[in-house]
């Protein structure tokens, strides 16, 4: 069985977390999409992330039609920092032999790999499955396997979706007073409204 593994603060989930997921598990070939929210991200301790409960909301609100997506909350109820690793190990455990963990970034974030909390043992434990972004350049595998040998072996280059939303454009859009309308599912629209997400 193969699992896609999509992580994310989901600040709020957007449109383009759910196109991702569509095309990953059709050019993945998987039997089951996990979509795991962040507790305290180590590399976002820079600013305030919005409390799980919210965050959790809006991505239930955003799968509700969508039944063959799961949550998992593993890193919600951890505490302390996350870390990818610890996450991967805890789903790696309670597969059955064969059963292949596909865990879904951009590519952009694949050069950041070998900075991550022990990237040799992350990519022993699943296939690194790339989406292309807007305005980045494939990733430079001789300098990946120059810090991790053996990486080019467990990435999986997707063609696409090519999507150019995120999270931190739809914040200051609402703290802007704009329409979020196009970016997220209607159900998250309107929990952010009804919640007051996002003003200052």
């Amino acid at each position: 069985m193969n699992i896609g593994v999509l992580g994310g603060t989901f600040d709020p989930v957007h449109n383009g977390h759910l196109i991702l997921a569509d095309v990953a598990e059709e050019q993945l070939d998987l039997n089951e999409m996990l979509f795991i929210p962040a507790g305290q991200p180590w590399l976002k301790t820079e600013r305030i992330v919005t409390p799980a409960q919210h965050r959790l909301h809006m991505l239930r609100l955003a799968l509700d039609d969508r039944p063959h997506f799961r949550i998992s909350e593993m890193e919600i109820e951890r505490p302390g920092p996350t870390y990818t690793i610890d996450t991967i190990s805890a789903l790696k455990g309670g597969l059955n032999a064969g059963d292949e963990l596909f865990f879904i970034l951009g590519q952009d974030s694949l050069m950041q790999i070998p900075q991550w909390y022990r990237a040799k043992e992350l990519v022993q434990l699943c296939y690194l499955a790339a989406a292309p972004r807007p305005g980045v350049k494939k990733p430079d595998f001789k300098a990946l396997e120059a810090e991790i040998p053996g990486i080019k072996q467990r990435i999986m280059l997707m063609k696409e979706p090519k999507v150019d939303i995120n999270a931190t454009d739809i914040r200051e859009r609402v703290a802007r007073g704009l329409s979020v309308r196009h970016l997220v599912p209607e159900p998250v629209n309107r929990y952010i409204k009804e919640q007051k997400l996002y003003i200052d």
